[in-house]
């Protein structure tokens, strides 16, 4: 699974910097920046996000800043946030002066050179800092910078700008389930954009109008934001559009739930006219289909009703989930509905984040 990384700043960024000379260099300047103990925590304990802290610190050992005063300050720093529950993966610090060339220095990526592989998550990965250098940096590493800084960025790729931490939280952990996903083959085409901290909103297009009817009632009863476009060749039949949406939609999932860290896991039944449906669903990591359901019809509208279970199947494949669906109806339409609208629903409960731990006697999933 890719990492997903802050690489966050530290002066002027998590300590305050004193406005006469923006040195930290004694105990009475030494202060956090406002709401960045909570947030950080907040960040820690509900999101999948690994903190690194990078960081200049001019001619550390060279008299400008000495040793002797800066590492007493740092470990306080370090001791206070581990207090809080806040870890560093790791503490990358650059003591170069700033008229000396070094690679490492931000925005040169020496420190952070190691990172910049395939499994860094570059999409949801960011660089956090103050300076126009933190956002350089981020150019440099292919990544967005979050701005806490107050001069002209343009040209820059920051993605949001803010010098209150409970904002940048709010940033961060709406955007921590989120994914997008391509897949193209020789017969099909599959962009697949996910958040499970959306709100209901779907842009469906498979070429199949009935199947786009009801992938809507994933993001809309699931309360996900769901965008899907989908080229098949469907000049053959429908079989690969359908079961390929399904094989990306399903790792889509398993992508934006990570560790599936305070998630309830399981969830639901519904009713829906003439229809019944029961689904019971767990993002175990165990990839199972139970399939109770008997249609009446080969077709509604352009979607072949055999490809419903198809569906199911692929997406329990790609996503590793456990899924039990039972339903009973009259009406075909309203049967296929209700299973949509009853998995959404289960995906709705499921998904619900209402702890900070795993949920399982193992400790991971």
């Amino acid at each position: 699974m890719r990492k997903k990384i802050l690489f966050i700043d530290r002066d002027g960024t998590i300590i305050r910097e004193p406005e006469t000379d923006f040195q930290v260099d004694e105990l009475s300047k030494f202060c956090f920046f406002p709401g960045v103990i909570g947030a950080l925590r907040k960040i820690a304990e509900e999101t999948d996000y690994r903190l690194v802290l990078v960081t200049n610190q001019d001619g550390l050992g060279t008299g400008r800043f000495p040793a002797e005063t800066f590492w007493p300050l740092q470990q306080l720093m370090e001791r206070t946030l581990e207090g809080e529950g806040i870890v560093f993966d790791e503490i990358l610090i650059d003591s170069s002066l700033p008229e000396e060339y070094s690679f490492g220095r931000k925005p040169g990526i020496g420190l952070v050179e190691k990172y910049l592989n395939e499994n860094l998550d570059y999409e949801n990965s960011y660089v956090i800092g103050d300076r126009l250098t933190d956002m350089q940096l981020a150019a440099n590493m292919g990544l967005k910078g979050i701005y806490l800084g107050m001069q002209d960025w343009k040209d820059l790729p920051v993605v949001y700008v803010s010098r209150d931490w409970n904002m940048i939280y709010a940033f961060l952990k709406q955007r921590s389930r989120r994914v997008e996903r391509v897949r193209k083959t020789e017969e099909t085409n599959v962009r697949i954009s996910l958040n499970l901290e959306g709100s209901g909103r779907g842009k469906v297009h498979t070429g199949i109008a009935f199947f786009d009817h009801m992938l809507l009632q994933v993001a809309r009863h699931g309360g996900v934001d769901l965008e899907i476009e989908v080229r098949g060749d469907l000049e053959v039949d429908e079989h690969h559009t359908i079961e390929d949406t399904g094989l990306v939609l399903g790792e889509c999932f398993r992508t934006a739930l990570g560790s599936k860290k305070g998630i309830e896991r399981y969830g639901f039944a519904l009713p829906m006219d003439d229809s019944k449906t029961e689904v019971l669903l767990d993002f175990g990591g165990r990839m199972y289909l139970k399939w109770e359901v008997e249609f009446s019809r080969e077709y509604v509208g352009d979607c072949p009703t055999e490809m419903i279970r198809h569906f199911f199947a692929s997406f329990c494949q790609g996503c590793m989930c456990n899924l039990h669906v039972k339903a009973d109806g009259e009406n075909t339409h309203h049967l296929i509905e209700s299973i949509f609208k009853a998995f959404a629903r289960s995906v709705r409960a499921a998904v619900r984040q209402t702890g900070i731990t795993v949920p399982s006697s193992k400790g991971m999933i």
